[in-house]
């Protein structure tokens, strides 16, 4: 089954469960990935479909924040629980010593010297990679070890 097969028939069970919080996430989701099939015309692949759950739940986290800036820990509560739910549906994330090895790797193949390769490790690194780490975390272990 593919994970928006699996997103589809999670929205079913949600919607049987009457569990709201899960029901609304998963059509957001669901939403996401039929406009970008409509745009593009073609099926989405899983790696499709993590990116665009990794693209949301960094719109959850940033929206969080804010929320917690302003003293509403309501909608702060809201957004965790839909990270959560999101979160059931990635890939396990790299830990700081796997990533590490995995980018070490990846530098000794390319045979990168310095910053001036960054930009061909982090091509590399996000095929490579895909979901299982932030590009945040990436770039800024690419630099420890460039540097």
């Amino acid at each position: 089954m593919t994970l928006n097969e699996q997103i589809k028939f999670d929205i079913k069970e949600a919607m049987r469960a009457k569990d709201n919080t899960k029901r609304d996430t998963l059509r957001n989701i669901q939403a996401a990935i039929k406009q970008i099939e409509v745009d593009e015309r073609r099926e989405l692949s899983d790696s499709d479909v993590e990116a665009i759950l990794m693209k949301y739940i960094k719109q959850r986290e940033d929206a969080k924040a804010q929320f917690s800036g302003a003293g509403r820990e309501d909608l702060v509560a809201k957004e965790e629980a839909e990270i959560a739910i999101v979160k059931a549906y990635l890939p396990e994330p790299m830990d700081d010593v796997e990533l590490e090895a995995t980018l070490k790797a990846i530098i000794a193949s390319i045979a990168a010297e310095g910053m001036k390769d960054m930009g061909k490790v982090m091509g590399e690194a996000k095929i490579t990679i895909g979901s299982r780490a932030d590009g945040g975390r990436i770039n800024g272990m690419v630099k420890k070890l460039l540097s």
